[in-house]
């Protein structure tokens, strides 16, 4: 799009108030910063009682402190045994504790209880203490001796109780549990020598010989419970990977700095291979431990790691959790400690990948006769039973929505408290509630009600608890609720916007819309000006971040953020989950696998559709995308594969090629080994595809993602001919978009191409 076009588009679309806006706005940097300063200040604390901090004073009462927007505070005292409703929550106006404290800057900063409960030993924040009467309204500042001492330090004792190691037992070392034996590593062998009241008492056994630089026994060194016998792994070491960057303006120094960021890996690379050993002890002083061949070994013969090795409790078995490399595979194996046979427990085995790094939870409950385990087996994540001898599996949790995660267990209950999401209906899957589930008979009982994402603040005891939820267009709720049940005891604060909506602040707006398939829900949000009218044309612009390991659209209530400054320059701002992204059900998730280069752009630009659908002011015609990190590989992505529809793009320190960023991430969602579909998602190898308007920027000390990656698109850019704009800020990390300058930067190529100014 030439500049006369974008000319016609501006005067045509955002009209005489938005240019003022515009003139107001594009002024330079110092220009930028002040608008930046001005948004936030303009609406800064006008919301009454949106931000308390529940603390809690003993198992049953709790106190906080909130404001209003015109600076009048009250301080309130809650006691959830009251049987009176209306003292359940006891307020006191800022006015009157100035009054009580003989001061005007005092800050509460913590309560204690005292014998009497109606008396509390109130800590302000210029260091004095008062005994705070509720019901006489009376406080007695407390002078001197009267003072409460400091509690004791229970933890420090119980530091210098703990039993000193012995000198000579290295750090890797393992005592037998009799304490006459002590396993150690050595010149990457496994010794062992006799201990006896804390010395060594005969020369040192090489146990093995086999070990090299190259292959190498290591920790950890584990001995059964009843000392029958020993573990430890046989380690090969990862290629080493080094990425080197220059810092071209170091301070203080004229030449430019060579930096080295070592064991970097990346998709490909060889990595860290660790398998099991065991031995069994012989009693024979000349040989006290000899190998015990292991069968089975197919079964972890590709790893990518093998972790949480345990022994049973009576020594007849080594456990471990194994992640195949690829994640397509996760075990948890069993070895028996007398045969040496592997066996698989728990085998998953997805077509596509297992989601280690977000859903992984395996624990062993004390009475050891079962495993609880997360897992996507059924097409939403969900919480099992696992037998930990025959493997059977018990579904605890089902249906279609996830469990997020396991906050607690509580076995002598048989309960666990779930952080879940999609179980209510007809409300954003994306909020996290609470429920309580029973680990025998599956019955949930849930926790949280209001519409809204949730957190829970428990009392010391457990039996109470705090949920605040709000969203992104609606003001924080606190409640206080009974755990047994769930029940709402009272409620303690409601945030209440309207000043804030009086000065003119705009609403997030919550949109929802049919994805790709006609059939599934796309939820996003929506950012206007302030000075947006329902005449107006605005182009759109998405804040893009389709990383597979989250959900990023916001759900929780927040005044400002950033997309909000980008929108008062004359656009309006999306954000919006697509397929491939995280917390929704596996087929949903899996979309992006050996796919990065999708980034569920089908279901974006079907939901920016429908929304123009409903919103005639949003000109499709102009549109815009940023983002950073893998949002900065979807934006330039979105010009290679959806030139068509986005006009305009900032890609901030993109992953461009999935082969040059951090193997465990990349691995994880594009699979190994690598293959064609690297190609297919590289924004190198595709770059000559790419239309429209395309700014790249790069931090050049960039330590996350290597910062030749962004420069290797560059490089094919140029050999295919096509025109684009590059920032290298000097000195600068990972997100340099997101700086000052870079943020001016942005801001100023989106006025030029979608508004033409």
């Amino acid at each position: 799009m030439d500049g006369i076009q974008r000319m016609r588009r501006a005067l045509s679309g955002a009209g005489v108030l938005a240019a003022l806006v515009l003139a107001a706005f594009i002024v330079g940097g110092a220009g930028h910063a002040s608008a930046e300063e001005s948004l936030r200040e303009r609406f800064k604390g006008l919301v009454n009682r949106d931000r308390i901090q529940p603390r809690w004073i003993d198992a049953t009462r709790l106190w906080y402190v909130a404001r209003e927007h015109t600076g009048a505070s009250f301080f309130a005292l809650v006691d959830a045994l009251a049987a009176d409703p209306e003292q359940r929550v006891m307020r006191f106006s800022g006015e009157d504790l100035d009054t009580l404290f003989e001061t005007t800057s005092a800050e509460i900063e913590h309560v204690d209880p005292t014998d009497d409960e109606a008396v509390f030993l109130v800590h302000l924040g210029n260091k004095t203490q008062w005994l705070f009467d509720t019901h006489r309204g009376e406080a007695k500042r407390l002078r001197g001796a009267e003072k409460r001492a400091p509690s004791h330090d229970l933890g420090r004792d119980l530091r210098r109780s703990e039993a000193r190691r012995p000198s000579d037992v290295p750090e890797e070392g393992a005592l037998s549990p009799d304490g006459s034996y002590l396993a150690y590593l050595e010149d990457f062998q496994l010794m062992v020598v006799q201990y006896y009241r804390g010395s060594r008492v005969s020369a040192p056994i090489a146990i093995t010989s086999d070990g090299t630089e190259a292959r190498q026994y290591a920790g950890p060194i584990l001995w059964s419970p009843g000392g029958e016998s020993l573990a430890c792994v046989l380690r090969e070491p990862a290629e080493p990977h080094a990425v080197e960057i220059v810092e071209s303006s170091p301070p203080a120094r004229l030449q430019p700095k060579l930096l080295t960021l070592h064991n970097y890996l990346k998709p490909g690379d060889r990595i860290e291979r660790k398998e099991p050993r065991l031995f069994r002890f012989t009693g024979d002083l000349e040989a006290p431990l000899v190998p015990v061949p292991i069968t089975g070994e197919e079964l972890y013969a590709n790893p990518w790691s093998i972790t949480k090795l345990a022994w049973e409790d009576d020594g007849s078995r080594l456990t471990f959790l194994y992640n195949e490399r690829g994640h397509r595979v996760m075990r948890w194996i069993a070895i028996d400690a007398a045969s040496g046979a592997a066996r698989a427990i728990i085998d998953e085995t997805p077509t596509t990948f297992f989601d280690y790094a977000n859903k992984l939870y395996h624990h062993r409950l004390r009475s050891r006769a079962e495993v609880l385990w997360t897992s996507e087996r059924s097409g939403w994540n969900h919480l099992y039973g696992i037998h930990a001898i025959t493997g059977q599996v018990r579904a605890i949790t089902s249906g279609e929505w996830v469990v997020r995660g396991v906050e607690s267990i509580d076995e002598d209950e048989r309960t666990a408290i779930l952080r879940v999401m999609g179980r209510r209906a007809g409300e954003d899957p994306y909020h996290v509630h609470f429920a309580s589930v029973h680990l025998g008979t599956g019955a949930m009982t849930p926790l949280t009600e209001g519409d809204g994402t949730h957190e829970l603040q428990w009392s010391p005891d457990g039996r109470w608890y705090v949920d605040s939820y709000s969203r992104v267009d609606q003001a924080p709720t606190w409640e206080l609720r009974r755990s047994e049940d769930g029940t709402l005891v009272t409620q303690l604060e409601q945030a209440d916007a309207a000043p804030l909506i009086e000065a003119g602040w705009k609403s997030t707006q919550r949109f929802t819309a049919k994805g790709r398939d006609g059939e599934t829900d796309i939820f996003g949000v929506v950012y206007r000006p302030t000075h947006w009218t329902s005449e107006g044309r605005y182009p759109i612009i998405e804040m893009i971040y389709a990383g597979p390991h989250g959900a990023h659209v916001p759900k929780r209530w927040s005044v400002h953020r950033k997309p909000r400054e980008l929108a008062e320059l004359g656009f309006i701002v999306v954000q919006i989950d697509g397929m491939g992204t995280n917390w929704r059900s596996k087929k949903f998730h899996d979309v992006c696998w050996k796919n990065l280069g999708d980034a569920g752009f089908p279901d974006r630009i079907a939901w920016m559709r429908a929304l123009a659908a409903t919103d005639p002011t949003i000109d499709l015609e102009r549109v815009g995308i940023y983002g950073g990190s893998a949002g900065g590989q979807n934006a330039m992505r979105a010009l290679i594969a959806h030139g068509d529809f986005y006009d305009a793009a900032v890609a901030d320190c993109g992953c461009h090629d999935n082969r040059m960023d951090k193997i465990w991430w990349n691995e994880l969602w594009m699979s190994w080994p690598i293959g064609p579909h690297y190609d297919e998602s590289s924004n190198v190898v595709q770059a000559h595809r790419m239309q429209g308007s395309l700014m790249l920027v790069v931090g050049e000390l960039d330590r996350n993602v290597d910062p030749a990656s962004t420069m290797q698109v560059v490089d094919a850019l140029v050999k295919a001919d096509k025109d684009f704009e590059l920032l290298v800020l000097p000195g600068m990390g990972h997100g340099a978009a997101e700086s000052a300058y870079g943020t001016r930067r942005r801001r100023d190529f989106f006025v030029r191409e979608l508004l033409g100014r």
